[in-house]
């Protein structure tokens, strides 16, 4: 297996080569992947990556999965709601998590809205570049392969998917080893 900072500089060089002609689309969108025993060795290497980045020119954004599920979910107006029938029914998860579900991907505050924002701030910025981190939080609610299809035609700076998952085939992943395999990717795909 390829050590993280092997796969980090691989995915680099394909972000600095483009796209090219032969991929599915145009859009700038990139996966390192790593399996999710790997998960905290990510974050620590994380700083370290940007750090790099910087030190190479690059103008980086990250986006925190992690904060923004906390975020839309901490100030949703069904909040009371979900905290209640939770007190009630502790082991009862499948309701809730179509509820917390349908609120990061439905009405006027979704996780799709605020990466799509944050990437049109991005067309303001040269050798700009986003990293998108802590995916496993979209567990159990979504997949990043959803959210990245209904962004299509978005993307203005190359943007890094940290993916915790398996490889399965070119365009194939399996979303924390455990999720049934998604070949719905466009984007181009580096370790695993």
């Amino acid at each position: 297996m390829q050590s993280l900072t092997a796969t980090f500089d691989e995915v680099m060089a394909r972000v600095r080569q483009g796209r090219d002609l032969g991929h599915a689309s145009f859009e700038p969108v990139y996966y390192l992947i790593f399996h999710p025993r790997q998960i905290l060795d990510v974050k620590r290497e994380l700083p370290a990556w940007m750090h790099r980045l910087r030190n190479e020119g690059w103008d980086v954004q990250r986006f925190s999965i992690a904060e923004h599920v906390s975020a839309i979910l901490g100030t949703a107006p069904l909040r009371t709601l979900w905290l209640t029938a939770d007190r009630k029914a502790p082991l009862d998860w499948d309701k809730p998590n179509k509820s917390l579900a349908n609120a990061l991907t439905t009405g006027a505050d979704t996780l799709q809205g605020r990466l799509k924002a944050q990437m049109e701030h991005l067309r303001e910025h040269s050798k700009a570049i986003m990293l998108v981190t802590d995916l496993e939080a979209l567990h159990p609610y979504t997949r990043i392969g959803a959210i990245e299809s209904q962004l299509y035609g978005s993307f203005v700076a190359p943007t890094l998917f940290l993916y915790p998952g398996e490889r399965t085939g070119t365009t194939r992943l399996k979303f924390l080893g455990f999720y049934p395999e998604d070949g719905n990717y466009r984007s181009v795909h580096v370790g695993g």
